[in-house]
């Protein structure tokens, strides 16, 4: 394999960092790598967010759950979906503009997506860690408030970038044969029964036997609940009515 396929192959979070800072140049290398991922008809419907003020960082980690990491980062970014700033520029062209179509939302959201992954795998080819926080979605509002962000933008996911103090094993992906179907969709739960296996192993190894669980059992806490109900009123108030 080349060393980009193996690069991609060895992600694996990062939630404890050195305290050495990332060059200021450095990261904007990043943001510029991230600008080069694909993007939908060239919306570039996206705004990051680097969070620098450390009594925001906090505020972050708390409402992201408790992360620390948030904080304790070389450097955080909040990744926003946005259609503010494409929609406006049509409109100063003299375009009627139709907002708040659930095309636009998916847009947006694959667009900011693209992008962070991109900043994600440029980081990595630089010897940094990440870590996505989706947990910033939790509170929305509070995180929309604290960056004053404007109606239709909203917070996707925040990433902390940092020097790795941690080399934490990869953890184990389904097999290829489950997630690449041929032709047509089909069945896939023998390979998901070897998975649950594969990640049983994992999952004891790594906690030296404290923690029995699989890929299946974990994702209950996912499927068991109404995740994050608040959700579509918050998107809809945004300006993403999802028409």
């Amino acid at each position: 394999m080349n060393a980009t396929i193996e690069l991609l192959k060895s992600h694996r979070s990062i939630r404890k960092f050195t305290e050495q800072k990332i060059p200021h140049e450095l990261l904007l290398e990043l943001v510029r790598a991230g600008q080069s991922a694909a993007t939908s008809s060239h919306v570039q419907a996206y705004s990051v967010i680097h969070v620098k003020n450390p009594t925001n960082r906090q505020k972050i980690a708390e409402l992201a759950g408790g992360q620390a990491y948030v904080a304790d980062a070389s450097d955080f970014l909040v990744f926003c979906a946005d259609m503010k700033r494409p929609t406006e520029a049509s409109e100063r062209t003299g375009a009627n503009v139709v907002r708040g179509m659930t095309e636009q939302l998916l847009v947006a959201s694959v667009d900011t997506a693209l992008m962070a992954q991109n900043v994600a795998v440029a980081a990595e080819s630089e010897g940094l860690g990440i870590c996505y926080i989706g947990g910033i979605r939790n509170n929305p509002q509070a995180v929309s408030d604290l960056l004053h962000l404007p109606e239709h933008v909203y917070p996707v996911f925040g990433m902390c970038i940092g020097y790795p103090a941690q080399t934490p094993d990869i953890k184990p992906r389904l097999p290829v044969e489950a997630i690449l179907k041929e032709d047509v969709y089909d069945d896939d739960q023998q390979q998901v029964a070897a998975f649950d296996d594969t990640m049983h192993r994992y999952y004891r190894e790594r906690s030296g036997g404290n923690k029995d669980a699989d890929w299946s059992h974990n994702l209950t806490p996912l499927f068991d609940t109404k995740l994050r109900p608040h959700m579509r009123d918050f998107l809809i108030e945004r300006g993403f009515e999802m028409k």
